[in-house]
């Protein structure tokens, strides 16, 4: 094939159509995703106040255990459906920092081959297609590449904007023709500005160029701010989760004249320091937090929460099952009593 520039041209590739075509959605499952979609909706424009959990390994990695996982979140979820709405995370892309380690499934549909990227896609589109047919569940992932999302467009309910990603002019327009809630965690740096530029643009109109098409997008009243806490200069974590945190961001909502303000609080990356066990506690104090100001409570829409079911993480070649293989998850037992904590709590 066609070299340019030390790329090699290994083969076309399916465009999402075809996927589409090839492994469609039941007709059940559609009518499923429209319920879901305008619940979740409702909650983020305050018509609805269940709060969200977005909740699930930090990357999926194999399709048996995130499968298991989501049916155990199925079995909660009807315990504590009054007050919580459970949004599963089926991240199928990982950014990684250096370029280097495991990509996600959309790269490595099994960890331990080579990249392929055809049965990466096929096998994304099955994860998450399998999800709402087998248990009800339509889920989130995060969009690591802009270009990718058609082929699961008609599959998420939840979309995720990295802090490496939120800065980037593909990732906000694209973001504006979405018609499910985008969320747009802070950069690493921690500058809130960005991040609320970043929802700016995606609750704006645009025209732009998309897949080989001039597009124009109407704009997404459902973009919002996830709050992940940051790095400083010297590779620290600092946190922004505390009360000084949400008072700080509600008050720069209300200044910038944003459609629906929210905030998803994420538990754990910066705002733990990768301490896994330590998201209880931060879950703890947001709805403490919540609890003695209205204006928070309003704006704090829910939690995003990496969790599996083993405790921590693991090597590729450790091979424990439900374990992770990126970043350390709580466990389900954890998990378990941390949903219903919440639920009290509400």
């Amino acid at each position: 094939m066609e070299n340019i520039y030390n790329i090699e041209f290994k083969r076309k590739l399916p465009i999402p159509q075809e996927i589409k075509k090839e492994m469609p959605l039941s007709k059940e499952a559609e009518e499923l995703k429209t319920k879901r979609d305008a619940e979740i909706a409702d909650i983020f424009c305050g018509r609805d106040d269940r709060f969200i959990l977005i909740i699930g390994p930090c990357s999926a990695d194999h399709a048996d255990s995130v499968l298991d996982y989501i049916h155990r979140l199925g079995d909660v979820q009807k315990e504590v459906s009054d007050k919580i709405l459970i949004i599963p995370r089926i991240y199928t892309g990982k950014p990684r920092t250096t370029g280097e380690g495991y990509k996600g499934m959309l790269h490595q549909p099994d960890p331990d081959k080579k990249p392929d990227m055809l049965e990466g896609i096929k096998a994304i589109r099955k994860l998450h297609k399998d999800a709402i047919e087998q248990t009800g569940f339509t889920c989130a992932d995060e969009m690591l590449y802009p270009q990718n999302y058609r082929y699961l467009s008609d599959l998420l309910s939840y979309v995720a904007i990295g802090a490496r990603s939120v800065e980037n002019q593909e990732h906000r327009l694209v973001s504006s023709g979405m018609d499910i809630p985008v969320g747009m965690k802070n950069p690493t740096s921690g500058d809130l500005s960005i991040m609320l530029n970043s929802i700016k643009a995606a609750q704006s109109g645009h025209t732009f160029l998309y897949r080989g098409w001039e597009v124009k997008s109407k704009g997404n009243p459902l973009a919002h701010a996830i709050l992940r806490g940051s790095v400083s200069k010297h590779g620290n974590n600092h946190p922004n989760y505390h009360y000084e945190d949400l008072r700080q961001l509600f008050d720069m909502y209300c200044q910038g004249g944003y459609e629906n303000p929210a905030v998803i609080v994420d538990t754990n990356h910066s705002n733990s320091g990768k301490k896994y066990l330590e998201q209880v506690r931060i879950a703890n104090e947001v709805l403490h937090s919540m609890r003695h100001c209205d204006d928070v409570k309003s704006m704090v829409k829910g939690f995003m929460v990496e969790s599996y079911i083993e405790d921590g993480n693991q090597k590729v070649e450790d091979g424990v099952y439900g374990k992770s293989i990126t970043d350390p998850c709580l466990g389900w037992e954890k998990t378990k009593d941390m949903i219903y904590s919440i639920a009290d709590q509400l």
